[in-house]
């Protein structure tokens, strides 16, 4: 049976604002208070997924989230028509407002963990949802993620969905953003790496500047949830160093694809013990890792953070090579351009070609073309079992981008979040979303 990888990315919600809410994330923070464009947002990332689709790339959506969250808002304790609700909350403070208007589902790297069937105990697909507990506007997005993921993946034969961790710091778990899988073929067993920034239970280095958000303790409660084998599971701890950088996630910073890790001389602590246990455990399967590291002195890790060079995708192409996909940002940063123009015309490079996507308005909050991509390996049977009205093609592809000119503002500021109207839209898009993707109720206000 043949297998796959397939990317479900998120379509940004009509809410997308600039508003500084992610601390460790440079780019959220430098662009606080910008004006925002929700309607180019969202376009440019569904032009992202329609373009790899067309080139033969299996490629799936996910939705957004209810927002503002007018339930959280009433968990709080502010009541009366959802009108009221929003008023009272805007009044009481513009901050939490915003927290609860963020459009960060957007990005479903953090959406959750997936174990293909060929690494689980039960030969199943298995996804836990991240809890996403250092930072509260995206700690709110688990229910509807785990309500989506299910209505995109519902067959239990094929996949199994787990809570999310208990919401604790000692728990902290960021999804598949700080999680790589190394295989040969997508169909075959393959190692499992789970990156962590610091340790509950074991203690050791941390970061001084920016919180580590994810915990060795998380990435070993996933590995156990999702039935995978010690001997094919690899622990490793980014190097705070690189945290305190603005390297928030793993994923910022190292992408792979298949037996391919490309990263920087800087991603991991004790980082060649780290690739030595990689490489071994990789070859016990029967498999060659190929390692690319990017010195410091070719690119410093402040390139690195302005341009997103790993927060990008690699992607296995017909002719056995790789193509990576990569931020406009990476094209005007001439130190990265240079690195890899340099890459791809080395001929032993797995690497010969760079795709390059204009993300400015999510790159401006911090987040590149890994971020909106959320992987799932497949074989046939079970893509078989995925909702289809969620796969790209040129139909789904023409009404959603219809559906986006008629339902989204083209500037946005934090204060525009009051405005009763704007909830009023977004409810109203959600609900044919719903019908277009063939969700179900996934939302509150639906219920």
């Amino acid at each position: 049976m043949s297998g796959f990888e397939a990317n479900f990315d998120g379509l940004v919600g009509l809410t997308h604002h600039y508003a500084g809410l992610s601390v460790g994330n440079k780019a959220s923070i430098y662009n606080r208070d910008s004006v925002s464009n929700p309607r180019k947002a969202a376009l440019q990332g569904l032009m992202k997924m329609k373009s790899l689709a067309d080139v033969g790339f299996i490629q799936g959506v996910l939705p957004p989230q209810q927002r503002p969250n007018i339930p959280a808002l009433r968990n709080l304790g502010f009541a009366g028509s959802d009108e009221q609700v929003l008023q009272k909350a805007a009044q009481y403070s513009p901050v939490l407002l915003s927290k609860l208007s963020s459009a960060s589902s957007m990005w479903t790297a953090n959406a959750a963990t997936v174990s293909p069937s060929a690494d689980s105990a039960d030969q199943r697909v298995h996804f836990t949802v991240a809890n996403l507990n250092n930072k509260l506007h995206r700690s709110l997005e688990t229910e509807t993620t785990a309500a989506a993921l299910k209505a995109t993946f519902a067959n239990q034969n094929y996949f199994v969905h787990h809570h999310a961790l208990p919401q604790h710091e000692d728990f902290g778990d960021e999804g598949a953003a700080n999680h790589n899988r190394l295989c040969g073929d997508y169909h075959t067993p393959g190692v499992q790496v789970f990156v962590y920034g610091r340790s509950v239970l074991r203690g050791g280095p941390m970061p001084q500047l920016y919180p580590a958000r994810q915990t060795r303790e998380a990435s070993e409660a996933v590995a156990r949830l999702h039935q995978l084998n010690p001997a094919q599971t690899v622990f490793v701890q980014q190097k705070p160093v690189a945290i305190d950088s603005g390297v928030f996630h793993n994923d910022v910073i190292a992408v792979s694809n298949r037996n391919v890790l490309f990263h920087h001389q800087y991603a991991y602590l004790n980082q060649a013990q780290a690739l030595a246990e990689i490489k071994e455990k990789m070859a016990v399967l029967g498999h060659d890792f190929v390692a690319i590291e990017v010195p410091s002195e070719r690119v410093s890790i402040k390139d690195v953070v302005d341009s997103y060079l790993f927060n990008s995708q690699l992607l296995s192409k017909t002719d056995g090579k790789m193509m990576i996909v990569v931020p406009e940002e990476c094209r005007q940063n001439a130190v990265v351009w240079d690195y890899l123009q340099s890459l791809i015309a080395q001929t032993s490079s797995p690497i010969n070609e760079v795709c390059v996507f204009d993300l400015r308005e999510s790159m401006r909050n911090g987040g590149g073309p890994a971020c909106l991509r959320l992987r799932v390996v497949l074989n046939d049977a079970e893509f078989s079992a995925v909702n289809p009205a969620t796969l790209m093609n040129t139909q789904l592809y023409d009404r959603l981008t219809k559906w986006i000119e008629q339902h989204y503002r083209d500037q946005l500021c934090s204060s525009d979040l009051a405005d009763p109207q704007l909830l009023r839209e977004f409810y109203t898009a959600l609900d044919e979303l719903t019908q277009i993707l063939n969700l179900g109720s996934i939302y509150e206000f639906q219920r």
